[in-house]
């Protein structure tokens, strides 16, 4: 897959984590869209050296979608325990 196809997927992920996730990200969008496209390569990766496969067949196929998903979850649930936000909003 190219490079567009890549951001593409990982763009789509991000924000399918972030439905999966809902919640008040510091950085907003951008920073999510930046987590998608790291999560997808992380999700092939993972699926790669977890599981022998190469889960990053192609665009359309189903395990491409669910590696970036799962990678983009990860790190949305990374970047939230690294930040320190949660669920509910701190006032100070």
């Amino acid at each position: 897959m190219g490079v567009i196809a890549w951001i593409l997927i990982g763009l789509l992920a991000g924000a399918i984590a972030k439905l999966l996730l809902p919640g008040k990200d510091p950085g907003g969008i951008i920073v999510t869209m930046l987590i998608g496209i790291a999560g997808g390569l992380l999700g092939g990766w993972l699926g790669k050296v977890i599981f022998g496969v190469d889960s990053i067949d192609g665009f359309f196929d189903l395990s491409t979608w669910i590696a970036a998903v799962v990678g983009s979850l990860i790190l949305l649930i990374l970047y939230r325990a690294l930040t320190g936000n949660s669920r509910s909003h701190r006032h100070a």
